[in-house]
């Protein structure tokens, strides 16, 4: 059974001045915990990376943008970071910093840099 932490609306998060730009309000929201997944709950892309992470022994902040009223604008503005070749689904920040869609994080999964990155960013003490 996977454990993580589920994200809250955006508005909690939010100012008012700053929720008015999408690409902003995801930088906020990915910068409030170690980790965090912004992800669609009927990918299985997104399913396996939580899995992964998951069994790794972190907890992250997932956001689920097909729960979320503002969740077509929050995928738009991921395109934006991630940009048009990605997939805009599942994107991860570790410490605040966007690492990518699953091929960047399973890319540094296989090369040994994934384990450092999230001990740095506080999700991993081991």
């Amino acid at each position: 059974m996977m454990h993580y932490q589920a994200g809250r609306s955006w508005e909690y998060y939010m100012p008012p001045t700053a929720a008015r730009d999408p690409v902003d309000r995801v930088l906020r929201l990915a910068a409030e915990s170690a980790v965090v997944i912004f992800s669609v709950s009927s990918c299985c892309m997104c399913h396996a990376l939580k899995r992964l992470l998951c069994g790794m022994g972190v907890s992250p902040t997932v956001y689920e943008l097909d729960h979320d009223p503002r969740g077509k604008e929050i995928e738009r503005a991921l395109m934006r970071l991630v940009g048009p070749a990605a997939p805009s689904v599942p994107v991860v920040f570790i410490g605040g910093k966007l690492v990518g869609s699953m091929d960047r994080v399973m890319a540094s999964h296989i090369n040994g840099t994934l384990v450092p990155l999230l001990k740095e960013a506080g999700a991993l003490w081991l």
